[in-house]
C-alpha cells in the first residue's frame, strides 16, 4: 500500500494501515516514516486530529 497519500486518506483507515505496517513490517514508527519517505510530524498531526496519540512503548496509534 501506497503511504504518499496519507493526508487525504480517511484518518481511522489510515491509522489501521499504519498499525498494521507497524506490527508486521517495521521496528517503529521512525523506520516507517523513513521507508516510505513520510514527514512524521505531519502523519502525526494527522493522525491527533482524528483522536489517535502514538504509543512509543506499544508501537501504534490509540
Amino acid at each position: 500500500m501506497d503511504l504518499n497519500n496519507y493526508a487525504t486518506m480517511d484518518p481511522v483507515m489510515l491509522m489501521s494501515i499504519i498499525n498494521m505496517k507497524l506490527r508486521d513490517e517495521f521496528d517503529g514508527l521512525d523506520d516507517l516514516v523513513r521507508y516510505y519517505e513520510i514527514d512524521k510530524a505531519a502523519l502525526c498531526a494527522r493522525l491527533k486530529d482524528a483522536g489517535f496519540d502514538y504509543l512509543e512503548a506499544t508501537k501504534q496509534f490509540r
